[in-house]
């Protein structure tokens, strides 16, 4: 990898995929909608000289090819509202896939498990049956058709798969983000499904690390990876070990189906979530084998530290002017 551009750089998962690629001193685009947003990261990150920021818009594949000089990585972290994942999301991977065509260049996109639909197996391997019974579900799986499609002959792509996330840059386009966010501030908050069930979760520069290491690898392109978390862990351990980090004492409220759609009345994005609550209750749990296989142990930080880390990157964060 001699160059790196990261679509998305400024969401969750684009934040930490470009700390990781500049820790490793890649020279690295970082590619966004907002210059406020992109000038906090660069600023986060230490102002790095081999940081470059580039503002455009990924629906237009000439604005990304415009920026992709020297480029010979792309990842791809962009991601749509919730609420408009059906109308908006393949049309934003064509747009990507196309300026990569274009420019022949390697793409690492990263999704989520939605396509597998209910689980099938005890530990979810690359060869799990995508049976998707939701419409997200649907959606995302025609999205990964579209990104393998033989109509990109130039582009290689691989799709990384990561469970539900959490960290220091992630927000509210993850089910905890802004549940400790809320918790790192001393608020009231609200949990996502059933609090007692075990379920997986990444720590997002866990992610960052394994990510990049795919990427540099040629072989692994063409292909789907699943990369693991560090474990089950339930809602309410999560909550007790934030609120002990945070010394906070404000409840934090479980939603179910009836509360979301509650809240879906004014946030449309609330609603959307309903039909995904199935994975609150039976839980994926992905499987790190292929990822050994190529490159070697998983990455996992303990939930213990990931958090209280996480919410001291709040704390920080809350306190800036």
């Amino acid at each position: 990898m001699k160059k790196a551009m990261v679509i998305g750089a400024t969401g969750g998962t684009g934040a930490s995929v470009t700390e990781e690629l500049v820790k490793r001193g890649i020279p690295t685009v970082a590619f966004g909608r907002s210059r406020q947003k992109l000038e906090q990261l660069r600023s986060r990150l230490g102002n790095p000289e081999h940081l470059t920021l580039a503002l455009g818009d990924a629906f237009q594949p000439d604005s990304i090819v415009s920026a992709s000089e020297g480029v010979d990585v792309l990842f791809h972290c962009a991601n749509v509202l919730y609420h408009e994942m059906v109308t908006k999301l393949i049309p934003l991977g064509e747009s990507v896939m196309e300026a990569a065509d274009r420019l022949s260049l390697q793409v690492v996109v990263i999704d989520g498990i939605y396509p597998y639909g209910r689980r099938r197996m005890d530990l979810v391997t690359e060869e799990h049956p995508k049976q998707p019974h939701t419409k997200k579900g649907k959606t995302r799986l025609a999205y990964e058709k579209m990104l393998f499609d033989g109509k990109w002959s130039r582009a290689k792509v691989m799709i990384v798969r990561l469970p539900d996330y959490y960290g220091p840059t992630a927000n509210e386009a993850s089910y905890l983000g802004s549940t400790l966010e809320s918790v790192a501030a001393g608020k009231m908050a609200f949990f996502i499904g059933n609090m007692h069930v075990p379920r997986e979760y990444i720590y997002l520069p866990d992610a960052a690390f394994m990510i990049a290491e795919l990427a540099g690898r040629d072989e692994a392109y063409g292909q789907n990876w699943n990369i693991p978390g560090a474990g089950l862990i339930s809602g309410k351990e999560i909550v007790r070990i934030a609120r002990q980090a945070s010394n906070s004492t404000k409840p934090v409220l479980p939603l179910g189906k009836l509360g979301l759609s509650l809240l879906g009345m004014s946030i449309p994005v609330m609603k959307e979530i309903v039909e995904m609550l199935y994975l609150t209750e039976e839980p994926l749990v992905l499987s790190g084998d292929k990822y050994k296989r190529l490159i070697g142990p998983i990455k996992a930080t303990r939930f213990e530290e990931g958090i209280n880390t996480t919410i001291r990157a709040l704390h920080r964060k809350s306190a800036q002017p």
